[in-house]
């Protein structure tokens, strides 16, 4: 259980991509959290690009930081200098809806963007969103268009 969050409250998990859509998640999530005084976990994941050979990949390349940095920016984005107490950060490697579906085993809530970068254009729902929304073991809060929590 993630530190701060009550005894027996369990866990939200939100999925983050730095997408508008994912950031608009997370505030939702941090909003159902702090309800339910559940832990909030903002799940990152990344995958080696299938189409490129090691070759013209470079040397010093990091995706897991570079996605800990899209991670912290989405945070800060989202929260600015006061994210929620308690919040953990996870980036794993992997295709973002077995992460995700992974991170929420035991949840509460999975929260997801309808869309996020890998998105196409004029899709209501994305292939991750629809994938987690059908193979979740938890319930899954699908967060479409700006429209922020409720107060």
């Amino acid at each position: 259980m993630t530190e701060g969050a009550g005894a027996g409250a369990g866990r939200i998990v939100v999925g983050v991509d730095g997408s508008p859509p994912s950031r608009q998640a997370l505030r939702w999530g941090a909003r159902i959290a702090a309800r339910f005084g559940a832990g909030l976990d903002a799940v990152a994941a990344w995958n080696f690009p299938i189409g490129y050979g090691w070759g013209s990949v470079p040397s010093d390349w990091d995706p897991a930081q570079d996605m800990q940095k899209v991670l912290d920016q989405t945070v800060q984005e989202a929260f600015g200098d006061q994210p929620p107490a308690g919040m953990r950060r996870l980036v794993t490697e992997g295709g973002a809806a077995e992460v995700l579906l992974d991170a929420s085993q035991g949840a509460i809530m999975l929260i997801v963007g309808s869309r996020g970068h890998g998105g196409f254009a004029g899709l209501l729902l994305g292939s991750v969103s629809s994938n987690v929304a059908e193979h979740a073991s938890c319930p899954v809060l699908v967060i479409h268009g700006d429209q922020a929590p409720p107060g």
